[in-house]
């Protein structure tokens, strides 16, 4: 049976701490392929205009080049305006019939889950897995949500100290893939 792992977000900008815990996610969910699908709009997040969905997009295949073990979807993209994971997993739910679908979601995510649209059947649909954060305690997914916890790779790092540190004047070198760096100095985005 065909494991697939879909990992959304916004990806503002793509760092090393998400390309760790997808890899951890590969291995100790034993996926066949993990998907990244970067939002158009985050629902819980609608005052914060991310990078275009261009450049995020170029990001995450800058990240990915090579990686024979991830892959980019950008259908929440496509449909544009604000992007329900529901949609996105009833789609691959109904490609990928006979597939076993794992969501991954970030820890500081975990209490809203039962806020998400169609929390109920997004459930039924999807084994969630839940990427740590360095010093989280680890909780239960609240109910009706079932999944685990990662156990490896958690990096402190995150988009918005990304973007602080550009805005600063401060080096992103080692927080995010050296192409992407240089993608995002050179699109003076972030100042």
């Amino acid at each position: 049976m065909e494991r697939i792992g879909i990992f959304g977000g916004s990806f503002n900008p793509v760092h090393l701490g998400h390309l760790l815990v997808a890899q951890a996610a590969i291995e100790e969910m034993g996926l066949t392929r993990l998907v990244f699908v970067p939002a158009a709009q985050s629902p819980f997040k609608p005052e914060t205009k991310p990078a275009t969905a261009t450049e995020r997009l170029r990001w995450l295949r800058l990240a990915l080049a090579g990686c024979v073990w991830a892959e980019v979807d950008d259908q929440e993209i496509q449909r544009g305006g604000v992007s329900y994971t529901i949609d996105t997993v009833r789609d691959y739910s109904r490609r990928f019939g006979d597939a076993a679908l794992f969501y991954l979601i970030g820890a500081d995510q975990l209490a809203q889950l039962p806020k998400w649209k169609s929390a109920e059947e997004l459930a039924g649909l999807a084994t969630f897995v839940v990427l740590p954060r360095p010093g989280q305690i680890q909780a239960p997914l609240p109910s009706p949500f079932s999944g685990q916890w990662l156990a490896g790779l958690p990096l402190a790092v995150s988009s918005s100290q990304i973007r602080s540190r550009i805005k600063s004047g401060l080096s992103i070198r080692h927080l995010v893939p050296a192409a992407v760096a240089e993608a995002i100095l050179n699109s003076g985005l972030y100042l």
